[in-house]
């Protein structure tokens, strides 16, 4: 099994054993792993630690309850091992931002969540912590034709929004054109939410439709990651890997205006793997050790 598996089974486990204590011995237990490599595995893999994710768990299992008539708060409380019925409102106003006797009484309108996918992406152990895998790379300078836009990460639709653009730029190009998608994200001002996004491709065409530019990327000094799925859906998760690279490795995120670019292999396949080169800054080789890689 591997650690992909591994943690898929575990979040089918907890999820079946929501009301039993569920500590992180016994979970790795159930799946023969140490639970100090079982703790830095799930914590890598989900970005956040075991006795986290239970507690969303327990918290997004107890709205089914809560919604039942015949259940009381107290019972629910035990039930989900909460301790007591205090501990178990405090936990849900933090959060959902009401308290469970609120929604008890149709106040608001909360849906529980399915059990979260895994991202999958490759992953490498750094002096005992595990991370996922990375390489200090120069992406090189390119220019790029296709589609400019501005999203607002704060809206609800801007997913729509984003993916919508990137088939009109699929629509544009031909079948015959061959090679990568780049998708560049740069932030238009500091501490905003809104950001400049470009759909492009190194080849060069013909539009007259609006919204269709080409821009020169200058060279980046970056960290590059690999994932299997849609950027759109595990932006948290690469948030996480990030912030755990910088913390491992002593860099620091460069100041460009560029916050992040995302290459496709296949321009006219956005489902598949990709990289996502992430610009930091260059700093002598001697700044820090070189990581023991193992």
């Amino acid at each position: 099994m591997d650690h992909y598996e591994t943690i898929e089974s575990a979040l089918t486990h907890i999820e079946e054993n929501l009301d039993q204590p569920l500590s992180l011995e016994d979970v790795a237990h159930t799946f023969a792993i140490s639970k100090y490599y079982f703790h830095r595995l799930f914590s890598s893999m989900m970005g956040c630690s075991l006795n986290q994710y239970i507690l969303s768990r327990r918290l997004n299992a107890s709205i089914s309850l809560i919604l039942n008539e015949n259940v009381s708060l107290t019972d629910i409380a035990y039930r989900l091992n909460f301790g007591t019925p205090s501990s178990f409102t405090r936990a849900f106003k933090r959060q959902y931002g009401i308290a469970p006797s609120s929604l008890k009484a149709n106040k608001a309108d909360i849906v529980p969540s399915p059990i979260p996918s895994v991202v999958k992406r490759p992953i490498k152990n750094i002096n005992g912590d595990i991370v996922a895998d990375f390489t200090l790379t120069v992406l090189e300078p390119i220019r790029l034709s296709g589609v400019a836009f501005e999203v607002d990460l704060a809206a609800e639709d801007y997913k729509a929004k984003i993916r919508s653009r990137s088939n009109e730029l699929l629509r544009t190009i031909d079948k015959t054109v061959k090679g990568p998608c780049y998708v560049v994200y740069s932030n238009c001002q500091p501490d905003s939410t809104c950001f400049k996004v470009l759909v492009g491709t190194p080849h060069t065409f013909q539009t007259e439709k609006p919204f269709y530019f080409t821009v020169d990327v200058p060279p980046l000094f970056c960290a590059k990651f690999k994932y299997f799925g849609d950027l759109l859906d595990i932006g948290d998760v690469f948030i996480t890997d990030f912030i755990r690279f910088l913390k491992i490795t002593r860099q620091e995120a460069d100041d460009s205006h560029i916050e992040l670019v995302q290459v496709f292999d296949n321009i006219h396949d956005l489902g598949s793997a990709y990289h996502i080169y992430a610009p930091v800054k260059s700093l002598p080789i001697d700044a820090f050790d070189e990581p023991k890689i193992t």
